[in-house]
Formats: C-alpha cells, sequence, structure tokens
C-alpha cells in the first residue's frame, strides 16, 4: 500500500454555523455538496475537493476520539494573505522556516484546530 494524497479532516465540533463561517470567510473554503446524513455537518471544499468534513454535536464534551493538532494546507500570495488576516483583526503567527524556502501562517478554528499554511518563499 502506498498513500498518495489526504483525502480530509473530519471535525466533530459544537460550533458548526462558526467553524463553517471560518473555513469560508478566513480561508476561503466553499460550503458545498454533502450526502443527506442522518446528522448535521457540512462538507468544505478547496477546489473540487471536499476536505474538511463537519459533524455537528450538541456538546463536544462527550464526542470525539482524540485531539488534531493542526492541518496543514499549501497556499499561495503569502503578503495579500497576511494583510487580509490583518485586516480582519484575526488573531495568527507568521513563520520563516529556517533556510528561507518557506513561510508560514500559523492560526485556530473556532474548535483549536491549528490551521497551517504553507506559502513558497519567493513568491
Amino acid at each position: 500500500m502506498t498513500l498518495t494524497m489526504l483525502q480530509h479532516v473530519n471535525i466533530v465540533t459544537d460550533k458548526l454555523d462558526e467553524t463553517v463561517t471560518f473555513y469560508e470567510d478566513i480561508l476561503g473554503f466553499t460550503n458545498g455538496d454533502r450526502p443527506a446524513f442522518d446528522f448535521p455537518g457540512a462538507w468544505l471544499y478547496c477546489g473540487p475537493e471536499a476536505v474538511i468534513h463537519l459533524i455537528g454535536v450538541d456538546d463536544q464534551s462527550e464526542r470525539g476520539s482524540g485531539v488534531i493538532d493542526h492541518v496543514a494546507f499549501a497556499a499561495d500570495g503569502f503578503d495579500r494573505y497576511t494583510a487580509f488576516l490583518t485586516e480582519k483583526g484575526y488573531e495568527h503567527e507568521t513563520r520563516l522556516v529556517p533556510g528561507g524556502k518557506l513561510r508560514q501562517i500559523f492560526m485556530r478554528d473556532p474548535n483549536e484546530v491549528l490551521i497551517e499554511l504553507n506559502f513558497v518563499a519567493d513568491e
């Protein structure tokens, strides 16, 4: 078996609407088609792929199998996006990876999942 890509991350949340808004407004995902499951949720798309699956619950403390430390995405437009986050007043941290080839932005979603965005440094 060879793994070829990350298909999606599933997040169980008691903040469904707030989490959808974060991924749409802050990261630019699209809330799109989702099968008609018998529980609340959303699928958030990055281009043609549903990469974030959300399951809505009433009480997060009673659910889940552990903590997701972080989810990383490749991105472009570091300066533009940093300015956007600053304008929105959204808390974030920027880093330059030692060696200077990669710039990063870190932020947290409403469930405290750390989001890592990786930008090629010469863009």
